[in-house]
């Protein structure tokens, strides 16, 4: 495995998410890739698997790294709650979710609980899962390694905005890149 040379800093999930007919997967640990990977080969439409390069070089050292040796196989389009919290929920997908954990850690410190949720496919993605969990806490951050601009993380805001609009205690953030030129 390369450092990715040119490629390094793009994040074209966003890009693919605009294919009518295509299904966009990415795993945050192993033990995801490996589910995600099996559920793709098996779906009958076409699946694109995003693998973030920088998880290829992290000790996993918790349940995610645990890989099932058996048939293992997780739900596309299904998100999944990686830390319940009542204060405010965190929305992200592939490495993004280890700074999501980091920062509902130092934000633990603070007296804020904050529900961490893995989106894992990015299309279809699990607007209910999102809804229940803003509705629930208030607030919402979205946060993506891809430019602010045209990022997937607008799609949520916007659709988390109709829908829970009446729920918001504060306006929706996102955490993304910057609107620079890849290299």
């Amino acid at each position: 495995v390369g450092h990715g040379s040119m490629y390094h800093s793009q994040s074209v999930e966003s890009f693919f998410a605009h294919c009518p007919g295509l299904k966009i997967v990415i795993p945050r640990g192993p033990k995801q890739a490996k589910g995600l990977l099996l559920a793709a080969i098996r779906d009958p439409d076409p699946v694109m698997f995003f693998e973030p390069k920088v998880l290829y070089r992290h000790v996993f050292e918790d349940e995610n790294g645990d890989v099932p040796v058996g048939d293992y196989e997780l739900p596309i389009g299904q998100a999944d709650v990686v830390r319940e919290g009542t204060d405010v929920t965190l929305v992200g997908w592939g490495a993004q979710i280890q700074r999501l954990e980091k920062a509902a850690d130092r934000a633990a410190k603070d007296g804020i609980s904050c529900e961490i949720i893995d989106l894992q496919t990015i299309i279809p993605w699990d607007v209910d899962a999102v809804e229940a969990s803003v509705k629930k806490t208030g607030r919402l951050v979205v946060t993506h390694e891809a430019p602010s601009t045209n990022g997937f993380g607008a799609e949520i805001v916007a659709k988390m905005q109709e829908r829970c609009f009446l729920n918001l205690e504060a306006p929706i953030q996102r955490v993304c890149g910057h609107d620079t030129h890849f290299p």
